[in-house]
């Protein structure tokens, strides 16, 4: 999606450690009508699948959902906690996350009422890096016996193992942007 790779490369920021900053549109201020453009571009792809639901993890995939959603038909979006609260009830799914950003793990949580057996689920994150957020996705979304229909990804950091590793099982994985390197603050990207 070139539109993504020009609002990175004229908003994002480059910084030690392979973090790539989009904090100005993406994961902590939000530009609406480009996640508006987002939304329309994970349509496309997907549009031959039926989806009943959007799974994603908080927090910044929550929006890039949401906003996802309205394009599916408005279809519910249900999302992962890092933490769980005492407003959670009933049986949960659990699975455990490593962050890659925060370099700890979280267990996430999803209430089982939210999803069920059957039901075709999308994945749509912000980032893949290694994989591990959508590793634990797919673990509760198994716990469930609900299908993965495909992962949506924002930004996929190719230079990675997550990509790589997450189509190796079988997964329909479609980032809107590829990063090949972030040498030197330089991004290069590729073809998508």
């Amino acid at each position: 999606m070139k539109l993504l790779e020009q609002k990175i490369l004229s908003e994002g920021r480059v910084k030690d450690g392979n973090i790539l900053k989009v904090d100005e549109f993406l994961n902590h201020k939000l530009d609406i009508a480009f996640l508006n453009e987002i939304g329309k571009e994970f349509k496309r792809i997907f549009a031959d699948k039926k989806i009943d639901k959007i799974l994603t993890i908080e927090a910044s995939g929550i929006a890039i959902a949401c906003i996802a959603a309205q394009y599916f038909d408005n279809v519910p979006v249900v999302f992962a906690k890092k933490a769980k609260s005492q407003n959670l009830d009933g049986d949960c799914y659990t699975s455990v996350v490593e962050s890659f950003t925060y370099k700890k793990s979280f267990t996430i949580t999803v209430a089982e009422k939210f999803l069920k057996e059957g039901e075709r689920i999308l994945i749509i994150d912000d980032f893949l890096a290694e994989g591990k957020a959508v590793r634990g996705l797919i673990d509760v979304i198994n716990q469930a016996g609900a299908i993965i229909e495909g992962v949506g990804i924002v930004i996929e950091k190719g230079f990675q193992t997550g990509g790589k590793d997450l189509r190796g099982l079988g997964l329909n994985v479609q980032s809107l942007c590829i990063i090949e390197s972030m040498e030197n603050g330089k991004l290069q990207f590729k073809e998508v």
